[in-house]
């Protein structure tokens, strides 16, 4: 049902195969679009994003070692490293 299609990545230009196998995966999730980059593209785009995440200091409240949260932490909550989240949970 599905045929091998060949798009060129907005970022880079370079063209790319959009597989039938990806093809199919995409109609599974109920995805609308293509793809509009490439493989490497992606990766970098999504490195990029984690990357610019501003993250916190904080003092964890169990163990009291040095973490790091993506979240601006406030004083009515306390904060845990991510050994002492998953204990919690």
């Amino acid at each position: 049902m599905y045929e091998d299609k060949t798009l060129v990545c907005k970022d880079c230009g370079k063209e790319f195969i959009f597989t039938a196998g990806e093809q199919e995966f995409y109609a599974e999730k109920g995805f609308q679009n293509e793809p509009a980059r490439c493989k490497e593209c992606r990766t970098a785009k999504k490195a990029a994003s984690k990357q610019a995440r501003e993250m916190y200091d904080v003092i964890c409240a169990d163990c009291g070692a040095e973490a790091k949260v993506p979240f601006k932490p406030r004083n009515d909550r306390p904060v845990y490293c991510s050994n002492c989240f998953e204990n919690h949970r």
